[in-house]
Parts: structure tokens; C-alpha cells; sequence
């Protein structure tokens, strides 16, 4: 499923405030880990279906988290995530959804 995302420029929108941030895609992996960028976490995937796929993720001695990514269109994508970060719990809903090609707003 990951794999079916548009590469570009995508934002991020919490659900639960106007909080957004912009993050730039390769491939859908890199919203796995938004509270975690750029740890190599050992990965396993808990559920994989055509329109959905959740991803329990261990980054040792850095937290944890469960996300389920939601396929709605190549361009937009449901997350949800949910662990522990800087000895802190997380848990939100977001909307990622592809603004641009990377570099440009």
C-alpha cells in the first residue's frame, strides 16, 4: 500500500488542532515514524490490506509507537498513531495529503 503514494511534498493536519507540518515523501514509509524521523526502529507489520496497513515499531531506547495508515487516494492518506517518544505518549489522527513536488510549497 505504501508503495502506491505519490512521491512530493505532502502535509500533515492533525486532526484534533490546526497543527500542520510538511515532510517530504519518497514512498509512504517515512509516516510510519513521524514522531520518530530519521531512527532506524526495528518494524513489524501487524496488518496489511489493500486499503490499510498498521505498523508496530520499536527504535531502542528512543520509544515506540503503532500507526495505521488509512489509502484513500495516491495523493491522501488517514494516519493514525499512537506510543511513546522522549519518555512522553503520543497519540493522534492526522490527514497527509500531497501538496507539491518537494523543494516547492
Amino acid at each position: 500500500m505504501l508503495d502506491r503514494l505519490d512521491p512530493g511534498m505532502w502535509e500533515i493536519r492533525m486532526r484534533d488542532s490546526r497543527q500542520s507540518e510538511r515532510v517530504c515523501l519518497e514512498d509512504g514509509r517515512r509516516l510510519i515514524q513521524l514522531r520518530h524521523p530519521n531512527l532506524t526502529c526495528r518494524q513489524f507489520v501487524v496488518e496489511d490490506e489493500p486499503g490499510s496497513v498498521t505498523i508496530h515499531y520499536v527504535c531502542p531506547g528512543q520509544g515506540s509507537g503503532r500507526t495505521r495508515l488509512r489509502f484513500e487516494t495516491p495523493r491522501l492518506v488517514q494516519v493514525e498513531s499512537a506510543g511513546v517518544a522522549s519518555r512522553l505518549p503520543f497519540d493522534f489522527a492526522a490527514e497527509a495529503r500531497r501538496v507539491g513536488d518537494c523543494g516547492k510549497s
